[in-house]
């Protein structure tokens, strides 16, 4: 099996700023985001598990993707390649996880990246309203939590039950126009 990669390839360098002939640093986090934001299905494959080849041919996919989901099951099967979930994760192109998963040992956290946020974002607002930084020996937090009730309060029992009426009403009216479909 020969394995290549296609004639597309762009390698510029990447600057600060698109003066230096570089690509600049906004058009690289709009490339990177596009391709972020996406999931397996909008890259031309699918959202469950292939579970043998003769599936391929049955998928809704690009002609591209269909190879590319082939490419990983074939793979999966050589033994250089058998210690790798390639074939467990061809709909997903043999990559199993998000692009920004990470090993909690190895990389910093997601939380960790939200906390460092909000604690720079905390300080700047701060710096604005001209407020000290809060000393952990002098800063006391009070919580308490006191259980008020349950149920409707006055008057949203009223708007409750007319929700519950128009969704009853809804399904009757859909469940009707189905049973009209299946005797025409």
């Amino acid at each position: 099996m020969v394995l290549r990669w296609g004639a597309q390839l762009d390698v510029r360098p990447v600057y600060v700023s698109a003066e230096l002939d570089g690509v600049s640093d906004q058009r690289v986090a709009s490339y990177v985001a596009k391709y972020a934001t996406k999931g397996a299905e909008s890259a031309g494959t699918v959202d469950r598990p292939i579970r043998n080849a003769g599936d391929i041919a049955a998928l809704k996919v690009t002609e591209h993707g269909r190879r590319m989901i082939y490419t990983c099951l074939s793979l999966g099967e050589l033994p250089p390649y058998r210690d790798l979930p390639l074939r467990q994760w061809a709909h997903m192109l043999g990559y199993r996880g998000h692009f920004s998963t990470k090993s909690r040992y190895h990389s910093v956290t997601l939380g960790d990246l939200r906390q460092a946020r909000a604690e720079y974002r905390a300080e700047q607002a701060r710096m604005i309203l001209g407020l000290p930084t809060p000393d952990a020996e002098k800063t006391v937090t009070l919580s308490w939590w006191r259980y008020t009730g349950n149920g409707h309060r006055h008057g949203e029992a009223f708007w409750a039950e007319l929700a519950r009426q128009r969704i009853t009403t809804a399904r009757e009216i859909a469940k009707q126009r189905a049973e009209e479909r299946v005797f025409e």
